[in-house]
């Protein structure tokens, strides 16, 4: 699953992706349209339950968690008419799983905003309008194609089809985005395919001055405001320093940190939220050859997290011995875990936690 990193021109999703993707590899300038083409990176995802494990269980290599981000090119209002990179933009988000919109909440005379003025709630407002225009001629289309289906009868979901669309179509019509109505699974998985933008997941990066660190400011505020009405998750950052700490060695790091009174990266809480964003969540394998975090969907069941490790594993499971990490900081070994008799063991129904230390058995 990956996160497209989306904005209005200049307001500092490459150099965000720069950071976040430890890497050069989108074009970061003073000017409109600087990404033409989507850039894909991959994102380690902090962890600290890994130092932790290791601490009992030292193996000869930590592995954490990894998600995709794509860098989209910048979008403009008139994007869902074609305006600026827009059908560029628009067929780029539909591929995503989950969208991060970074919102420029500070003010620099010598950095371009396309609209003339720095207004957070209007960039964002830009954006959703030119989203549900898209998601509207989407559905516009959809909908005449599966009104014959329907009425040919080959096509059984068809019916299902018709009805999804015409719940989505409405709630539009209302300039709400869909990711607020509710539809059965069945209705959602008959219009997965359409790639409906606004249904999608999203996180805010507030992307703010050096003069607003503590992210206090009214355009911050405004920011959260608006995500607070739509039940969306916002992260303060500001991508002009995350882009100086990357390039600075671990004792330099801390260092600066600690003269700006931060107590991480900010990249740190932007991988966090736009994982849990995702609807990801992390499980452990834990041994002397290595500690690594494995990703899974919440809600995933014992097998479906045994496949992530290899597919004949979800196949051929058997059972999982589970524990959790308190487990271990408590008995300091798994031998002392099973003694205590903590040591879980669950079967195919098992729906895997957060944190989750397992061990699978399998038929080979």
């Amino acid at each position: 699953m990956d996160a497209g990193i989306v904005g209005l021109p200049n307001v500092g999703k490459s150099t965000l992706f720069n950071a976040l993707t430890l890497s050069k590899a989108a074009a970061a300038a003073n000017y409109p349209f600087c990404t033409i083409n989507a850039n894909e990176g991959m994102v380690t995802i902090p962890d600290d339950r890994l130092a932790r494990i290791t601490k009992y269980i030292p193996p000869k290599k930590v592995i954490p968690a990894v998600m995709k981000l794509v860098d989209i090119a910048g979008l403009i209002k008139g994007a869902s008419k074609g305006e600026g990179q827009g059908n560029d933009f628009l067929d780029d988000i539909r591929n995503v799983d989950a969208i991060l919109q970074v919102v420029r909440c500070f003010d620099d005379p010598n950095v371009i905003h396309v609209a003339g003025k720095v207004d957070p709630r209007q960039d964002i407002e830009v954006i959703e309008i030119e989203l549900m225009l898209a998601d509207i001629q989407t559905l516009d289309k959809a909908a005449r194609k599966a009104e014959r289906a329907a009425k040919l009868g080959a096509d059984k979901e068809a019916a299902l089809r018709v009805t999804a669309i015409a719940k989505c179509s409405d709630h539009l019509a209302k300039d709400q985005p869909l990711r607020k109505l509710k539809l059965s699974d069945d209705e959602a998985k008959a219009i997965k395919s359409f790639g409906l933008m606004t249904a999608k997941p999203i996180l805010y990066v507030a992307n703010v001055g050096e003069d607003d660190l503590e992210a206090k400011g009214p355009m911050v505020q405004a920011v959260r405001d608006y995500a607070a009405q739509i039940g969306a998750g916002v992260v303060p950052v500001c991508a002009k320093i995350e882009s100086e700490l990357v390039d600075l060695t671990e004792a330099e790091r801390a260092e600066m940190l600690e003269s700006l009174g931060l107590k991480e990266p900010g990249l740190a809480a932007v991988a966090r939220e736009a994982y849990r964003t995702l609807g990801l969540q992390s499980y452990f394998t834990a041994g002397e050859k290595e500690v690594r975090a494995w990703t899974v969907p919440v809600g995933a069941k014992a097998p479906q997290a045994a496949g992530v490790i290899h597919t004949d594993f979800e196949k051929g499971f058997i059972r999982a011995e589970v524990y959790g990490l308190a487990d271990l900081e408590q008995y300091k070994s798994e031998k002392e875990i099973k003694a205590a008799g903590k040591m879980r063991t669950e079967g195919k129904e098992y729906v895997m936690q957060d944190g989750d230390i397992c061990h699978f058995l399998v038929n080979k």
